[in-house]
């Protein structure tokens, strides 16, 4: 995993195979119930996932920990080119300190796999962007094994 600081703020840059084709794994990201099944790092479960892709549609993601604590994330989609690229920011609607930061995500045929090449930036501080690099880690591990099982 690369991270790097840019002019807009703090941003981080993650890199994965995976083993099923492009069109697979664009699903797995953009559908809810698919997304209820990776889209929390580690032990952490997704109850809720609502999706409207399209350019200006909205998304919500509502994670939540074993001791119950949620965190819930929302966003507007920017850019839907499907299954290449999505663009879209990120608000933690539980945390006010946070600020909206935006996500790209390109995924790129490699044979039969898939590489995902994450960019997400905007973050106010290295503490931030450092604890979402771990997560989207997290995430990616968890959508790995998720597509590979529905092969």
């Amino acid at each position: 995993m690369a991270a790097s600081t840019e002019a807009r703020g703090e941003a981080l840059g993650v890199r994965r195979t995976i083993a099923p084709p492009r069109q697979r794994v664009f699903e797995a990201w953009t559908t809810p119930t698919e997304l209820k099944r990776w889209a929390g790092p580690g032990p952490l479960v997704t109850p809720l996932a609502e999706v409207d892709l399209l350019v200006g549609g909205h998304y919500r993601i509502h994670m939540r920990e074993p001791n119950g604590s949620e965190h819930r994330v929302s966003g507007v989609y920017r850019e839907v080119d499907p299954p290449q690229r999505l663009v879209y920011t990120w608000s933690w609607e539980n945390d006010p300190e946070m600020v909206e930061s935006l996500v790209t995500v390109e995924f790129h045929e490699r044979g039969d796999a898939t590489e995902v090449v994450l960019r997400h930036e905007g973050f106010r501080t290295k503490e931030s962007r450092d604890r979402h690099e771990t997560g989207w880690g997290g995430c990616l591990e968890k959508l790995a094994t998720v597509v590979q099982q529905s092969r």
